[in-house]
């Protein structure tokens, strides 16, 4: 039942946009009652929030050299041209929007968080550099900028601070 939820928000906002979504459509294209999407997400927000954090990639979207800036600074570029894009923007909205207060905002933090980890772990010769401290670093900033303009994101912004907390990790090693 999820996943025919989760394909007909997908395919409904593909078709008409956001704005034009309602419950009644996604539960007459998922073969569900409307009562079922209530019961299971709340309200549409919810619903939407919850699309939107499934399609958030877990896997390190590149494979690790062992250099470590060289290796940040691909992923904190790659990184920032997703989320700088129109769908990236739109789905930090959507996970915003479903957000009630009472936990965290999204998994986003869960889903970077692998992926510096793996390219810490390949870095050579090893670094004393927290995964916390590089999403400080790097995605922080990016996801501030994100939230509170709408102007594009700097060129460099996250490959510059990747490169930056790349040197201070190896000069604590």
């Amino acid at each position: 039942m999820q996943q025919a939820v989760h394909a007909a928000v997908g395919a409904l906002i593909a078709e008409g946009g956001r704005e034009a979504l309602t419950v009644p459509q996604i539960a007459q294209r998922a073969g569900v009652t409307p009562s079922t999407i209530y019961r299971r997400w709340g309200d549409l927000a919810t619903l939407v929030s919850d699309v939107a954090q499934r399609t958030l990639r877990t896997e390190c979207p590149i494979q690790p050299t062992g250099h470590l800036g060289t290796d940040l600074a691909t992923w904190a570029e790659m990184y920032q041209e997703e989320m700088d894009s129109t769908p990236g923007r739109e789905m930090m909205r959507d996970i915003l929007r479903g957000w009630d207060g009472a936990q965290a905002a999204c998994s986003l933090m869960d889903t970077v968080q692998p992926v510096i980890e793996a390219i810490l772990a390949a870095a050579r010769p090893p670094v004393r550099l927290s995964a916390a401290r590089v999403i400080d670093a790097v995605v922080a900033p990016v996801l501030t900028r994100l939230l509170f303009t709408d102007a594009p994101l700097p060129p460099g912004l996250a490959r510059d601070a990747a490169l930056r907390v790349a040197a201070e990790g190896r000069e604590r090693a």
